[in-house]
């Protein structure tokens, strides 16, 4: 118990210590870029004077000195008050939970998507024929090398303008979400399938793969029961990286599709240098990252029974 108790305080001291980063490399470099927030709160109103921007100013603690607002927000997150947004005159945390299920939505199935078909390919193209392998290692160079956005366009030209297979844009229709997903997924499952396919190659050379052979079962069995399993390490730390970093191609893909989504506020919270909601993103896309690397962690354990004395995680 004392060594989980370690392992759980470094673990959340850790945590602590990327949101604290996250959300202090946020404040600063918005606040050093040029311009006056004020602009962001009053917009274009040229009714607005001097002294009434003052007290705007004011209001949001903007006269203070920089160490001193930098003080208070630490203060408010650690509160966890995100404060007010500029533009839409509500709090960041009622915008980021408004918007905050279609982006999980939308990053969860093409994380789905990217590891199914990842561990689908990966399996066959494993086997003895090279050219597999070959015509799969230039698809996933061609999709790697293909931007998010570009990606998208096509998807979208083919399978909406021209073939009206799939809606252009967001709506009820839960055929919405196949194209955004497949634009998510693809470039993922492309980093990972080599990733797999040479955990997977490495492991059938073992000699557990040789006894499983020997014993008379059917090579795709020997893959699947007994490859997968000693491929998963490094193809779990990708898909942990992978899916906390979502966030930002879903600021793309969310434009693209035109969802709605954490994406698109955040592009337009950028646009409009609406200060409050963009440290919200950053301090939540933080947190997203802390949790699902410790979800990774807890399935290393699950998947390789040396590491679980480690983690203090047991197999149920």
């Amino acid at each position: 118990m004392p060594a989980l108790l370690r392992v759980v305080a470094s673990r959340l001291g850790g945590a602590v210590l990327v949101v604290w980063g996250a959300a202090s490399c946020a404040f600063l470099a918005l606040h050093l870029i040029p311009g006056d927030p004020v602009n962001a709160i009053v917009g274009s109103n040229s009714l607005v004077g001097d002294e009434q921007r003052a007290e705007v100013r004011h209001h949001y603690g903007l006269d203070q000195p920089l160490a001193v607002q930098y003080l208070r927000y630490l203060l408010r997150l650690a509160h966890g008050d995100l404060g007010d947004s500029y533009q839409l005159q509500q709090p960041v945390s009622s915008v980021l939970s408004a918007q905050f299920r279609p982006t999980a939505e939308l990053a969860l199935w093409a994380t789905l998507v990217a590891v199914a078909l990842a561990v689908a390919v990966a399996v066959l193209t494993s086997g003895h024929s090279r050219l597999p392998r070959r015509v799969s290692a230039a698809i996933e160079l061609v999709v790697v090398s293909t931007p998010s956005f570009w990606l998208g366009i096509v998807l979208l030209t083919v399978f909406s303008f021209r073939l009206g297979w799939l809606p252009v844009s967001d709506g009820d229709d839960v055929r919405s979400l196949v194209l955004p997903v497949a634009t998510l997924a693809l470039p993922i499952a492309a980093v990972l399938i080599p990733v797999v396919r040479e955990g997977l190659l490495r492991a059938l050379e073992q000699p557990f793969a040789q006894t499983a052979r020997a014993r008379g079962l059917a090579e795709p069995a020997v893959r699947v029961r007994h490859g997968l399993r000693h491929a998963a390490l490094p193809a779990l730390t990708l898909t942990g990286w992978f899916t906390g970093t979502l966030l930002g191609g879903a600021v793309v893909v969310e434009d693209v599709f035109a969802r709605s989504g954490i994406g698109r506020v955040t592009l337009q919270a950028v646009e409009g240098r609406d200060l409050p909601v963009v440290q919200g993103v950053v301090a939540l896309s933080a947190v997203v990252f802390v949790a699902v690397g410790a979800l990774i962690e807890v399935l290393y354990a699950l998947v390789d029974p040396r590491l679980r004395e480690g983690t203090g995680v047991t197999a149920a």
